[in-house]
């Protein structure tokens, strides 16, 4: 397992895109001596092109102009004091947990379109739950995508993992077999891929609605959680696909891949308003992220470590 040292380290390589714009575009801002209302709008269009999104932006942005307002802020310092607070502020809501104990097996189900590191971050997912204790068999779901059992059978390879699956087919039955087969086993965790699918591909995401059916019927209360991948290159695209799986699926968690230098981290910001307009609703926890293709590269998520890897 990575040191806190050289996580935090490679952290804030990953986000390396999104600190320069940060650091650089919105820190020249933030020296400034003069609070007024050019630097707030100039500050908008500088996290607009870190990517953190239109409503995240406008929030956070409002936010500082009403400290402002109010006499807490009153000179660059304190403005960059207020914007990692508030920063944070935004983020702590997508901390979350994992809680894998209250089921045995506890089924994992996970969505994502082709390309966002899905079965990847299963194996890494799978490395990680050994790591708390917990026994794991994988269950190879993605029938449609040539070599995906093939791909998912390597991760289990390495990390000495049982995988259920079959040679084309049906996904739904091979889950159900493969909750059989977890709870034969008495494994603590099944995680179950899914075929990736864009998510306007409206007669492929009644297939994956399907096998969350399957899943409730083959182990009434499953699926008990229902994560989606997302690839932190992709912006806010990321945004639509969260919207359009968490209302076919109703999701509990996201995993964000591929924090590798050239990822748009300010969709962070974003992830945390996905569900805004619907009344009562809490942000979908953001549970891991990955920083890169090692099996240990896949890290809970920590909003104070995301916001210093952010901001200097």
């Amino acid at each position: 397992m990575l040191a806190a040292a050289s996580w935090a380290a490679r952290l804030k390589a990953g986000l390396a895109r999104t600190r320069e714009v940060l650091n650089t575009d919105v820190g020249e801002l933030l020296a400034r001596r003069k609070i007024d209302e050019s630097l707030f709008e100039e500050l908008e269009s500088a996290m607009l092109l870190a990517d953190c999104g239109v409503e995240a932006t406008r929030s956070l942005v409002d936010e500082l102009r009403r400290r402002a307002r109010s006499g807490r802020i009153d000179d660059g310092a304190a403005l960059k004091s207020a914007f990692k607070a508030v920063l944070l502020e935004r983020l702590r809501p997508l901390e979350g947990r994992l809680e894998f104990a209250a089921h045995r097996p506890c089924v994992i189900m996970v969505a994502g379109v082709n390309g966002a590191g899905k079965t990847t971050s299963i194996g890494k997912l799978a490395k990680w739950l050994q790591g708390q204790g917990a026994s794991v068999l994988l269950a190879a779901g993605d029938t449609f995508r040539a070599a995906a059992r093939e791909q998912l059978a390597a991760w289990g390879e390495r990390n000495g993992v049982p995988v259920i699956g079959q040679q084309g087919g049906d996904p739904g039955a091979v889950v159900f077999d493969a909750i059989g087969a977890a709870r034969a086993r008495g494994a603590d965790v099944l995680i179950a891929d899914t075929a990736g699918r864009l998510a306007t591909q409206l007669h492929l995401m009644e297939e994956i609605r399907k096998v969350k059916r399957v899943i409730a019927k083959a182990l009434p209360g499953a699926p008990h959680e229902i994560l989606l991948v997302l690839d932190a290159g992709t912006g806010q695209n990321a945004i639509a696909q969260v919207r359009a799986f968490d209302e076919a699926l109703g999701l509990s968690g996201l995993l964000l891949t591929k924090l590798d230098g050239s990822a748009r981290g300010g969709v962070v910001l974003g992830i945390a308003h996905a569900r805004e307009g619907r009344p009562g609703a809490k942000p979908i926890p953001l549970l891991f992220v990955g920083v890169g293709e090692g099996i240990d590269d896949l890290r809970p998520f920590s909003a104070a470590e995301f916001v210093e890897a952010l901001v200097d």
